[in-house]
């Protein structure tokens, strides 16, 4: 195929450049009816590529045209049979992949750190969720993936199970042996699921772990905008033919689809995948290169710890990609969130994600040796900050207890509840999320049985400032919990 074409980008332009007059959606009319200083700052371009699907741009819903061209070539870019624009982002082809097979009542296996969205197609689909438990690191005080013996033992205790999903890479780049995994989980004929939302790059170079479709996973949901280049909530659902069936995805994610959708977002989607086709791996391998300087040079800052290829050896810890720069900063006696707002107030960073004990920061075809540079200035500077007397002040790792899961959790979620406060909850079956965003991995889930150790994270979670969010009830003070039938006297 030939990568140097943008079927939908340039069907695009060449509809803008026609200048028809419109009249139809989205009524600020190329920018005209826009706010003034919106459009300015905007521009033009772009506005009069903010259109609606019109017979000659094609239709998400049912493409047929200049869409279906480029999905094709995307789906020879990432290696699979079928590709699908997503425009819900990764969350939308994560739930996509998990309606497409299970019906209400059907069991899926899957890890316990998965992301909500994973557990919100579960509700949607009444589904029953088999709990794999990650493999947990007390140093870091972070999950992994899960491992070929645990999904073992769940095909053998459920090998009536409609699918097992699996997180590769992790949000900290950790991979598990896939394609050890992909092989147990067909010879049982079920598919595999992988939430590949932080794996764009993975499928472009060989010193990255192996891609979902590499591995012959059946579905595979990947943001391109996270690390590819396209824009924020543009993904792609890859998948391979044989245990899942094509026409039945079509429906389910157009399902889930806004009929109003973006193609600015569905053009850059195009583009990117054309950027990483034809520059891919050059573009990986500038990456891997100044991640792997900055993890380097970090190591050699007081305080810090990065982890590389001594965190390799384990079942659970088969690869990892270089260019997630996890960053332990539990030694500087700080959380990762106050050092989240110090590197803000101080040098102007903005990070990608902060736990307790880590903060993560993504180097991207978009970073140069200037802003690595940066980030390198700025560590520096936080471990002359705190690096004096920090041992008095360190943390102690905890990592949350998995919960006992009582009901499913959509008959939790649709259940009779009533408020009680969180602090008095123990014992009590959630019927609402908490977590943290990000990485948006819940420490309750409806239909969980909240423990006081759970409560105690969270509360201490919430203290220290970090993002705890899910219950209706944003102060965290209340929580809906399953009325509990007493017992007459």
């Amino acid at each position: 195929m030939d990568h140097n074409k943008t079927p939908l980008f340039s069907a695009l332009r060449r509809h803008a450049e026609q200048d028809p007059v419109q009249f139809h959606i989205p009524g600020h009319k190329k920018g005209l009816g826009s706010d003034a200083e919106f459009r300015e700052f905007i521009g033009d371009n772009a506005l009069s590529i903010d259109l609606i699907n019109i017979a000659p741009l094609d239709d998400l819903h049912q493409p047929t045209g200049v869409i279906e061209e480029a999905q094709k070539l995307a789906a020879d870019a990432f290696g699979a049979d079928y590709t699908y624009f997503s425009v819900q982002g990764t969350s939308g082809a994560i739930m996509t992949m998990i309606l497409t097979v299970c019906a209400s009542g059907d069991k899926i296996i899957v890890p316990r750190n998965v992301h909500k969205s994973v557990l919100a197609a579960i509700i949607f689909a009444g589904a029953r969720p088999v709990f794999i438990s990650p493999a947990r690191d007390g140093n870091l005080g972070i999950d992994h993936g899960i491992t070929t013996r645990s999904v073992r033992k769940a095909l053998e205790r459920h090998p009536d199970a409609k699918a097992v999903l699996v997180i590769n890479p992790t949000y900290y780049g950790i991979c598990t042996n896939l394609k050890e995994i992909v092989d147990l989980v067909h010879s049982y004929d079920i598919p595999v699921l992988v939430d590949e939302a932080h794996g764009v790059l993975i499928h472009f170079h060989e010193k990255l772990p192996m891609s979902a479709m590499q591995a012959g996973a059946d579905m595979a949901a990947t943001s391109v905008h996270k690390l590819g280049g396209s824009m924020t909530q543009s993904s792609v659902l890859n998948v391979r033919k044989g245990r899942v069936n094509p026409h039945r995805i079509q429906t389910v994610i157009s399902m889930l689809t806004t009929t109003s959708t973006s193609y600015i977002l569905l053009a850059s989607l195009d583009t990117s995948r054309r950027n990483l086709a034809l520059h891919g791996h050059a573009l990986a391998e500038q990456a891997i290169g100044l991640a792997q300087y900055a993890r380097q040079q970090i190591n050699e800052i007081p305080g810090l710890e990065c982890f590389g290829e001594n965190i390799l050896g384990t079942e659970a810890t088969y690869d990892y990609d270089p260019t997630k720069v996890s960053i332990h900063i539990r030694h500087l006696g700080i959380t990762g969130y106050e050092t989240e707002n110090w590197l803000r107030d101080n040098y102007n960073i903005e990070i990608e994600m902060s736990d307790m004990y880590n903060i993560l920061c993504l180097v991207t075809p978009g970073d140069t040796s200037e802003s690595v540079g940066k980030l390198l200035t700025a560590l520096r500077g936080l471990s002359e900050a705190f690096y004096e007397g920090a041992e008095s002040r360190e943390l102690v790792v905890k990592i949350p207890d998995i919960p006992q899961l009582s009901l499913t959790p959509r008959d939790a979620f649709y259940g009779e509840t009533e408020t009680i406060p969180f602090k008095e909850s123990a014992g009590r079956i959630i019927a609402e999320f908490i977590y943290v965003y990000p990485p948006g991995i819940p420490i309750l889930l409806p239909g969980e049985v909240i423990s006081q150790k759970n409560i105690d994270y969270i509360v201490e979670h919430v203290e220290v400032g970090l993002p705890v969010k899910g219950p209706e009830d944003r102060s965290i003070e209340f929580v809906k919990v399953i009325v509990e039938e007493t017992a007459i006297s």
